[in-house]
């Protein structure tokens, strides 16, 4: 019987609203490269999902249990559990991961799924072994980590994926900055760099 991790499966969690933007080339992008290699794949896409992030208060009612009755946190879940490897596409939006994100994290990962804690804190997604984090910004990367903080360093890979029992050093974070303002040859070879990139250890 396979264990969670045993499969050899990708999934990527995509996370903006418009179909035009340039996420969702990066998307696309990484999306052809997987199926050109027989690599295989599922995408989670919250917007496109229409998930609704939101924890209300019949969801708290059960939520110290690890009990959820949302069927796309149920359908995310085995996903999750069925892969060793994912890849978050996200734009920063306010020195932050987009609200939809914080959200999907919330609602599911879950206690009994994502962690324990009756004997101390424990991740239960060790066996992921590699993410890939990829970011789209009106900033620079050495913007984001001298002046605000590092937020996705510190705080979504090194606390938020660590606590989940994610190694950090199996994590690349690959980031594309001044993308508002940036030159459409610099955008074309970033997407044209995006295999390359996401290989990189």
């Amino acid at each position: 019987m396979k264990m969670r991790g045993d499969f050899a499966m990708k999934t990527i969690i995509y996370a903006h609203p418009y179909v035009g933007s340039f996420n969702h080339e990066i998307l696309n992008r990484l999306s052809n490269y997987f199926s050109m290699h027989d690599e295989e794949f599922e995408i989670i896409d919250l917007y496109g999902d229409d998930f609704d992030p939101l924890l209300r208060g019949e969801n708290l009612a059960t939520y110290s249990e690890g009990k959820t009755d949302d069927e796309k946190v149920k359908r995310y879940q085995r996903k999750i559990a069925g892969s060793n490897e994912l890849v978050f596409i996200f734009p920063i939006w306010w020195q932050s991961v987009p609200a939809m994100l914080k959200g999907f994290l919330d609602k599911t990962m879950l206690k009994g799924f994502a962690y324990n804690e009756d004997n101390g804190w424990e991740g239960l997604l060790t066996y992921i072994k590699k993410v890939t984090v990829i970011t789209t910004s009106t900033v620079t990367k050495s913007y984001l980590q001298t002046e605000c903080g590092d937020p996705i360093q510190k705080v979504f890979i090194n606390r938020t994926l660590v606590d989940l029992g994610i190694d950090a050093k199996n994590v690349n974070w690959i980031h594309f900055g001044e993308a508002n303002t940036t030159t459409d040859e610099k955008r074309g070879k970033f997407l044209d760099d995006i295999p390359m990139l996401y290989k990189q250890e």
